[in-house]
């Protein structure tokens, strides 16, 4: 019974480690995402600045700075796409934990169970010693 309570116990933290990895790599990939759209704002508005341009209608606005917000515009709906992930990967980490925790709390209690039969049995024990050395004087 305890090797299977013990790898179930393992398999269990492999799960919620897994699980914390790929919040994990969502979060970066969020992060970058909008380190990357804000550099792209940044190119943009000295675009426009150095052209004196900052209508998007405009005939003769830069092509670089329309470029630049389209695929500013990407990384931030791409980064939006990625938070939903995030959550329905942070729920996914929450379960797995709850999980755990069930698993974890069954071995404990399996594990007073037997310690709490070992001291009966201890006890057990002592009493039909002293009951012995009694009976012999």
């Amino acid at each position: 019974m305890k090797s299977k309570s013990a790898s179930l116990i393992r398999l269990k933290k492999f799960q919620v480690d897994e699980k914390r990895r790929q919040v994990l790599q969502i979060e970066t990939m969020v992060a970058d995402f909008e380190r990357m759209a804000a550099e792209l704002d940044q190119q943009i508005e000295i675009e426009q600045q150095k052209t004196g341009i900052s209508d998007t209608a405009h005939f003769a606005y830069s092509t670089f700075a329309k470029a630049a917000i389209t695929r500013r515009d990407n990384l931030i709906a791409s980064a939006n796409d990625m938070r939903d992930k995030l959550e329905a990967a942070q729920d996914t980490l929450a379960e797995a934990l709850e999980e755990l925790k069930k698993v974890e709390l069954l071995d404990a209690r399996e594990h007073a169970r037997e310690n709490a039969e070992d001291l009966k049995r201890e006890s057990a024990e002592y009493d039909e010693i002293a009951r012995l050395r009694h009976n012999q004087r």
